[in-house]
């Protein structure tokens, strides 16, 4: 089980990693450039994943009002990455433009339920579930787009977005990664045993330090590559650590939430030895909100 879930993260790191190298590097200007298609696609596939849990209890919301709504928001969130003319009108305040894409995903959701409804019982359930995959994949995966897009105003703009978007991968999936290993090595007490018994407190608290170090990595090692601003203050470092790493706990659980809801042991089996994208995902919905607020607030970034 561990080689293959060795084989699966190395098939997602490598292109990964190269894309963000692209990204940074060959942008033409536009941060954001090669990474807005893999979030788009990342986006619509776990949106499917979420539809395909939904059809296992004989819940069917209208998949293509999820997709046209998860790509709605997307493509708002990253509106001054592919807009060929001036965004910065958009860019001064993004959040009102992604409210009104997730208003707009809620009229096409209504509509959707309009053209097929047929008799009573139904369709607000499918309307509130198709909302709900909107605003699961769609709204929080903006954050995503927005990490990379943080200080974007500044000469070295494109060097913080990278910052910002890395510090929250790595800081989220050392926290996976050290809970999984401690979990394994000194893990006796059960986190949450009705929604995932394989995750215990000592695992929680390996993976906490795990994302100190992995946080630590992203500022004191790379960050200096890429600008000549001082890194954060470890106590600032730490904090923002712990808490991207609960929030990506808390998305881990709640994905666990859904499946055993669902009754089902992965989201999918698209990925060999990890799941499904949602697997992957859950725990970074939760953790890029977490982490734009820390940005956003001047908590880290530049000082």
């Amino acid at each position: 089980m561990l080689r293959w879930r060795l084989i699966g993260a190395a098939a997602i790191i490598i292109p990964v990693v190269t894309l963000c190298w692209l990204d940074f590097s060959w942008n033409f200007g536009r941060p954001g450039i090669w990474l807005l298609p893999l979030a788009v696609a990342i986006a619509i596939a776990a949106s499917e994943e979420v539809l395909w849990l939904l059809r296992a209890k004989q819940l069917r919301p209208a998949g293509w009002a999820c997709h046209v709504g998860t790509l709605l928001v997307l493509g708002t969130a990253g509106l001054s990455i592919w807009w060929p003319l001036d965004a910065s009108a958009f860019s001064e305040d993004p959040s009102k433009w992604i409210l009104f894409a997730l208003a707009a995903g809620m009229v096409v959701s209504l509509i959707s339920e309009m053209r097929r409804y047929e008799k009573p019982g139904w369709a607000i359930v499918h309307v509130g579930l198709t909302i709900f995959t909107i605003a699961y994949i769609g709204g929080l995966m903006s954050f995503v787009i927005r990490l990379r897009l943080v200080h974007s105003e500044l000469p070295d703009g494109n060097a913080w977005g990278m910052i910002a978007l890395l510090s929250m991968i790595v800081a989220t999936k050392t926290s996976d990664a050290g809970a999984y290993f401690t979990g394994r090595l000194f893990g006796r007490t059960k986190l949450a045993p009705n929604l995932s018994p394989g995750k215990t407190v000592e695992g929680a608290i390996g993976g906490l330090v795990a994302a100190v170090f992995g946080a630590w990595v992203v500022f004191a090692v790379v960050a200096p590559q890429l600008t000549t601003s001082e890194p954060p203050a470890f106590w600032r470092l730490c904090l923002y650590a712990v808490c991207v790493a609960i929030a990506g706990m808390i998305g881990d659980l709640a994905e666990s939430l859904f499946k055993r809801d669902m009754e089902s042991k992965d989201s999918s089996t698209w990925l060999i030895g990890l799941g499904g994208v949602l697997d992957v995902l859950d725990s970074m919905l939760l953790a890029a909100p977490m982490a734009l607020f820390f940005w956003e607030i001047g908590l880290v970034g530049p000082q």
